[in-house]
């Protein structure tokens, strides 16, 4: 199978400014996942989609096999990620001459993924007859247990009440969080639907360890934490 690895990073950031440039352990923060994807040995072509100039140099110092420049409709605070990736691909098949079989997404700003959670994100589309594969942790709050809204009256309510409420978290039904730190999708499925979920897409659970999303300064420290914490191990 032809794979193709995406890495879509847009040059403004409203959380963290040039967050995708940040260093993190004397590096840029792209350069983890352009580095992950390489040493899995998945990928027949690694692209790298940005709006950012800068960030498609650093791309291409830290291994990117294709710099795209995102057009900048794709690139706005309101644009959705998915027509970005569709915009990588189309472009990757142009310039390798042939489709791609599997594509698969890492999120520039997810560092602290390992090369097996994406061998086995890929392996799970692979081996089963999923459409796609989403990645998540376990969610620390429970919609039929502990998580609440407020109604237009800024009345607290449960956000999801069962008929028969539960009264242990443990016994409600189990809820994840999605981290954004990788899509797997075959191709077919990338463009046919409109959205990321469909009736053949799966759940690739990661540990909480790994699914830190880096979009707050907060974030940030707690991703350096636990690299030091990594290394130390």
């Amino acid at each position: 199978m032809n794979r193709l690895c995406t890495v879509c990073a847009r040059g403004g950031s409203k959380g963290i400014k040039n967050k995708n440039l940040r260093n993190l352990k004397g590096r840029p923060l792209i350069a983890f996942s352009i580095e992950q994807a390489r040493e899995s040995g998945l990928f027949d072509l690694i692209a790298v989609s940005s709006d950012s100039d800068e960030i498609l140099d650093v791309a291409g110092k830290y291994g990117a096999d294709l710099l795209i420049a995102r057009p900048q409709e794709l690139a706005t605070d309101n644009a959705a990620k998915l027509p970005a990736i569709r915009h990588c691909v189309t472009q990757a098949e142009s310039y390798f001459g042939n489709l791609f079989d599997i594509i698969v997404d890492l999120d520039a700003t997810s560092p602290l993924r390992l090369i097996e959670d994406i061998h086995g994100a890929v392996d799970l589309l692979e081996r089963t007859g999923a459409s796609n594969i989403i990645t998540a942790a376990p969610a620390r709050r429970s919609p039929y247990f502990n998580l609440v809204e407020l109604d237009k009256d800024e009345v607290v309510k449960l956000s999801k009440p069962l008929d028969n409420p539960v009264v242990r978290r443990q016994d409600s039904p189990r809820c994840f969080d999605m981290n954004a730190s990788i899509y797997v999708w075959k191709r077919s499925a990338l463009f046919d639907y409109p959205t990321i979920f469909n009736d053949k897409t799966r759940l690739f659970v990661m540990p909480a360890e790994r699914s830190v999303d880096i979009d707050s300064e907060l974030d940030f420290d707690i991703v350096e934490l636990i690299l030091r914490r990594r290394n130390a191990q």
